[in-house]
C-alpha cells in the first residue's frame, strides 16, 4: 500500500500545527492544527506573508527570495526553538516551532515548512506552578524576610522589580524593621548577587575614621596609618555598597560622597589618584532626611541621589498577621540553639504578643523569644515566660489572627498540583522547590480533604 498518497490526510491529522511557505515567505498552505494554534482560517492566511505571525524566532530580512527573506532560508532548519507567536485575537503564543527548507528535484529551493506545537498550557500551569511557589516560600522566608501580609508581598516585589536594575536605593523604616535584610535581598536577587555585598555603618565610626574606612587610606595619611590600605568602596568594587545610618554622615563626608557617586571613581586619603570604582549603592536610615534637609544637616543634592527608588521597610504593629509566622521561626532556631524542647506558643500568650505595639520591631521580637526560653523550661511559651514590658499593654495594637487568611486562587492552586501528581505531597513539594513539611501545613491551613477532593 501507497502510504506516500495520502499525505494530506497525515498532515490534517497531526496534532501540531504545520504551515508551508514560499521563498517569499508567502503562506501557501497549512493544516487545522495550524488553524487552531494561530486563530485564522486557512483562507485568511493563505496568501498571506508570515510576518502576519509576528513569530518571535523569525530573522526576517526581507530583501529577496531565500535566504534574502529570512535566517530560516540561510541556515536551512529550525530545531525546536521555543518563541512566541500573534494570534488572530492579538493575544501572544507560545510555541515550539522546527522548520526545514523544501527543494525540489533538481536541489532548488522551493519553500519551507514549519511546525508549531502549542505551549499555552504548558506555560501556563509553569506560571501557576511559579506563583504557588512564591506564595508557599513566603512561610520559610523571602531571602531571609519573614512575613507573608500584604504589605510584605509588596515590599517583595518592589525587591524583585529593583534588584534588576542599577537604580540607587534609600531603604526607610524603624530600627528593627530589616533594613539590612531588605539591602542584602536586593543585592542577593539582582545581577551582581556572585560579587561582594560590603556594610558601612556610617553611624558607628567618626569623620576621619568614616573617610577611611569609605575611601582607604594612603600609608602615613593620619597618625597610626602605618601601611595603606584599601576602603570599602574599592572592596565593593563590581558587587554592591550597603551606606546604612546614612543620615549620620558629616557634611564634609557627604560632598565627597556626593563626588564619588557622581563622578564614580574615589581617591584614597592622603592620595590624589583617581580610582575607578563599579558598585551598586544601597543606603537605610531610620532618620527623616527631609527634615534634616530643612535644618542644614544633609545635603539636598545627595539626597536625590541616594533616593532614586525608595524603599520603605513597614513597622511590626502595621503588620501584625505576620507576628505568628515570625515567633516560630524564631522558636524553632532557638530550640536548636538551646536543645529545649519547646514547640510554639499558648493562645493566651500569642494575644499578648499581639496586644502589644513592638516599638523595637522584629527585632524587639526575638529578643522578646529569647527572653521567653531562659523561663521556659520545655513545652509552650506561655504569659507568664514573657517580658514584663511586653504583657504592659498601654500601647496596643491591633490583635493579629493565628494565620494569614487564604486566597481561593491559592488553595485551587495547591489543589490542582495535588491531582495532577495523585496527592504525592513528596512531589508537590519537589515542583515548588519548598519542604514536604510546608505542604502539608498549606493542606492544612486550606482544609484541603485529600481524599474526597484530591483523589475524588
Amino acid at each position: 500500500m501507497d502510504l506516500a498518497n495520502h499525505w494530506k490526510t497525515i498532515v490534517e491529522t497531526l496534532q501540531d500545527g504545520v504551515i508551508v511557505v514560499d521563498p517569499m515567505g508567502q503562506i501557501v498552505a497549512l493544516n487545522p492544527a495550524a488553524e487552531q494554534i494561530t486563530g485564522y482560517a486557512a483562507d485568511e492566511l493563505i496568501g498571506q506573508s508570515c510576518r502576519i505571525l509576528d513569530c518571535s524566532g523569525c530573522k526576517i530580512i526581507g530583501r529577496g527570495p531565500g535566504s534574502e527573506w529570512c535566517g530560516l532560508y540561510a541556515e536551512g532548519g529550525v530545531k525546536a526553538k521555543r518563541c512566541t507567536i500573534t494570534n488572530k485575537a492579538h493575544r501572544t503564543v507560545t510555541v515550539v516551532k522546527n522548520a526545514a527548507v523544501l527543494h525540489d528535484a533538481d536541489g532548488n529551493m522551493i519553500g519551507a515548512v514549519e511546525t508549531l506545537k502549542d505551549m499555552s498550557d504548558v506555560v501556563r500551569r509553569q506560571e501557576e506552578i511559579m506563583a504557588l511557589r512564591k506564595s508557599l516560600h513566603l512561610e520559610e522566608g523571602f531571602h531571609g524576610i519573614l512575613g507573608a501580609s500584604p504589605v510584605m508581598q509588596r515590599l517583595y516585589e518592589l525587591i524583585d522589580n529593583v534588584a534588576l536594575t542599577q537604580a540607587p536605593v534609600l531603604i526607610t523604616g524603624e530600627s528593627g524593621t530589616g533594613k539590612e535584610l531588605v539591602a542584602r535581598a536586593i543585592h542577593d536577587a539582582g545581577p551582581r548577587r556572585d560579587k561582594p555585598f560590603i556594610k558601612v555603618n556610617c553611624a558607628a565610626l567618626n569623620e576621619n575614621l568614616l573617610e577611611s574606612e569609605l575611601f582607604g587610606h594612603a600609608r602615613g595619611a593620619f597618625t597610626g596609618a602605618d601601611r595603606s590600605r584599601i576602603g570599602r568602596f574599592e572592596a565593593a568594587h563590581g558587587g554592591t555598597i550597603f551606606l546604612d545610618e546614612i543620615g549620620d554622615i558629616p557634611l564634609a563626608t557627604q560632598v565627597k560622597l556626593l563626588r564619588v557617586l557622581a563622578e564614580k571613581e574615589i581617591e584614597r586619603v592622603g592620595e590624589h589618584t583617581p580610582i575607578q570604582v563599579d558598585v551598586r549603592i544601597v543606603s537605610a536610615t531610620n532618620r527623616n532626611l527631609e527634615h534634616l534637609i530643612a535644618t542644614e544637616r544633609f545635603r539636598q543634592d545627595l539626597f536625590f541621589r541616594i533616593n532614586v527608588f525608595p524603599l520603605e521597610c513597614p513597622a511590626l504593629r502595621d503588620r501584625a498577621e505576620d507576628i505568628p509566622l515570625i515567633v516560630q521561626n524564631f522558636i524553632r532556631h532557638n530550640a536548636v540553639k538551646t536543645g529545649k524542647r519547646i514547640g510554639g506558643l499558648t493562645p493566651r500568650a500569642l494575644q499578648a504578643l499581639a496586644r502589644y505595639a513592638w516599638p523595637g520591631n522584629v527585632r524587639e521580637l526575638r529578643n522578646a523569644v529569647e527572653y521567653a526560653f531562659v523561663l521556659c523550661p520545655r513545652g509552650s511559651i506561655d504569659v507568664p515566660h514573657l517580658p514584663p514590658k511586653v504583657l504592659d499593654t498601654g500601647g496596643q495594637a491591633p490583635s493579629c489572627p493565628s494565620s494569614t487568611p487564604s486566597t481561593d486562587s491559592e488553595r485551587e492552586k495547591l489543589i490542582n498540583l495535588l491531582r495532577q501528581t495523585g496527592g504525592n505531597q513528596s512531589e508537590v513539594a519537589r515542583l515548588l522547590g519548598v519542604s514536604r513539611v510546608t505542604v502539608w501545613k498549606r493542606i492544612k491551613k486550606y482544609g484541603i480533604d485529600l481524599r474526597r477532593e484530591v483523589q475524588g
